[in-house]
């Protein structure tokens, strides 16, 4: 699946960002990726009034922006994304509480979501990798010692067959 993202309308939803940080945009991006790998998704994100020379797609990995330029709006530029998509918008979701862009992907077939919906869907995962991240038990002394024994035993130089 692959989600297509009002990304002005998402920030203001999502805690600690702000539309008024010179780098929202990218703390976005930053946000989406590890929840689309675990996911196993993809997602598109549309941003309006990009600055002057800076409009057109970026590529992040799983993130592919799409700065539009001024006198444009991320909803326009939605809304022709899911025309263009025609049938094949029964694979995205939209993200975004915009009633106008959900309207347009819904004429498509594409699942939507609210901004507060996906905001809310970012913040558990975020929560649930922090509490994975503390459950993980200390290794014990005794591993310790075995994994220093293992990596002086073969020096600077892998085991043959491991070197990449």
């Amino acid at each position: 699946m692959q989600y297509v993202i009002d990304g002005h309308n998402l920030i203001p939803n999502i805690r600690g960002l702000t539309l008024r940080d010179l780098d929202d945009e990218q703390a976005l991006v930053g946000l989406l990726t590890p929840y689309l790998r675990a996911k196993n998704s993809r997602a598109m994100v549309f941003f309006d009034r990009a600055a002057t020379g800076q409009a057109g797609q970026r590529n992040f990995g799983l993130v592919k922006a799409v700065f539009v330029p001024a006198g444009q709006t991320a909803d326009a530029a939605i809304a022709n994304y899911f025309r263009q998509l025609r049938g094949a918008s029964q694979n995205h979701t939209l993200v975004s509480s915009d009633r106008t862009v959900q309207a347009s992907a819904r004429t498509y077939r594409a699942a939507v979501l609210t901004s507060q919906e996906f905001a809310r869907l970012l913040r558990d995962f975020y929560e649930q990798e922090s509490q994975a991240d503390t459950e993980q038990p200390a290794m014990s002394d005794e591993e310790i010692q075995q994994w220093e024994d293992l990596f002086n035993q073969y020096g600077a130089q892998p085991p043959d067959g491991l070197n990449p």
